[in-house]
């Protein structure tokens, strides 16, 4: 299992890489490699009942930042801060990054039958929106002078939150391993 959750991280890493620069590869990074990373480290066997709060919540939130990047062309910004171009819509890797990203609807399904590779997925989600989307609140600094409302900005003020209270579910959940 770990090495399919480890080829997984490294094809989104790459991918974001090919299709959108540097940084949002790191900024990927953050996300899967860092869940990844503590996946392994802090494993946790909590029931989905667990996270099902966090998990729906920051499922609409992050529903609600997606139509927020789209609607006010997040990419493009990105654009300007990075000097690559976005994919255009409807390309085979940019549909394969979806289709990664997708794999975070599973999270339900495996979790509640205490699949490893659940777990995996449900710490990549939950660091992603708690940890990486912070980086919103970073990109205006690289945006010339004032600074001003990036993309995407307003709806991480919840999925952020969002993204932590499932971390701290699933860090609950490992504690309650050791313990037994």
């Amino acid at each position: 299992m770990v090495a399919l959750a480890g080829v997984f991280t490294l094809a989104v890493v790459a991918l974001g890489y090919v299709l959108l620069g540097w940084v949002p590869m790191v900024l990927f990074a953050f996300g899967f490699v860092g869940g990844f990373v503590l996946w392994l480290r802090v494993p946790s066997s909590v029931p989905f009942g667990a996270i099902r709060a966090p998990y729906f919540i920051m499922m609409a939130f992050f529903a609600a930042h997606k139509f927020e990047e789209r609607h006010f062309g997040f990419f493009p910004a990105l654009s300007k801060i990075t000097g690559v171009q976005a994919p255009e819509a409807g390309l085979p890797l940019g549909l394969l990054l979806y289709a990664f990203a997708m794999a975070w609807l599973l999270i339900p399904f495996l979790v509640a039958r205490r699949h490893p590779f659940g777990y995996f997925l449900a710490w990549t989600f939950f660091t992603s929106m708690g940890v990486t989307e912070l980086a919103h609140f970073v990109f205006p600094f690289f945006t010339p002078p004032p600074l001003e409302y990036f993309p995407g900005m307003a709806t991480v003020v919840t999925l952020a939150p969002a993204g932590w209270w499932g971390m701290s579910r699933l860090y609950q959940g490992s504690l309650l391993k050791l313990k037994s």
